[in-house]
């Protein structure tokens, strides 16, 4: 965990949790550290363009928090460089919840699970909404061929803050194809 994780996500009130439950002192030296921003390093860019899916959380107007999924072609998400994400974003049910939502307040907040191998990544960030017309290139960057989903617009995400996180309690799961190949071994 880096500071900058541990500067946005422990609030004045989340202290308090954890001085009552006796974890502040652990915590506490995470905020101290010289560290203010966070880079994506190997591990992360590798472990991002492995993933096939992640969750995502924007905020509405109203406050409350609304969780997605977001799944496509492995690596759909991109690392653009060490400190900006991107993925075309595909068409769904047509909601528009969390573009709706992060049009108001740019904000997100996601979480990366691999769950054959019990890790997970968070990540702070602040999105651009780029739209195709705008960007043409950035949005061939980000299309895959392949895959056969209409791309709406790409969202572009600033990374503010990482961290992983314990895989104490993430119960191991495999796709189909992976867990033939656990059988093959």
């Amino acid at each position: 965990m880096s500071s900058s994780f541990a500067k946005i996500a422990f609030t004045p009130a989340v202290k308090a949790l954890q001085e009552l439950q006796g974890s502040r002192e652990l915590y506490a030296g995470f905020e101290m550290e010289a560290d203010q921003t966070d880079e994506l390093s190997i591990r992360e860019i590798e472990y991002i363009e492995s993933r096939d899916s992640f969750y995502q959380a924007t905020v509405s107007d109203t406050g409350w928090p609304y969780v997605q999924h977001r799944g496509g072609p492995k690596g759909f998400l991109k690392v653009l460089d060490n400190n900006n994400l991107a993925f075309a974003d595909f068409r769904g049910n047509r909601q528009y919840v969390s573009t709706g939502n992060l049009l108001k307040n740019d904000r997100i907040a996601m979480i990366l699970v691999d769950y054959e191998k019990r890790r997970r990544l968070k990540i702070f960030g602040h999105v651009r909404l780029v739209l195709a017309i705008d960007e043409p290139e950035l949005l061939a960057r980000l299309i895959a061929p392949e895959y056969p989903a209409h791309v709406e617009h790409a969202l572009v995400i600033r990374v503010e803050a990482l961290s992983w996180n314990c895989s104490k309690h993430i119960a191991t799961r495999y796709k189909q194809n992976e867990f033939q190949a656990t059988q093959d071994r």
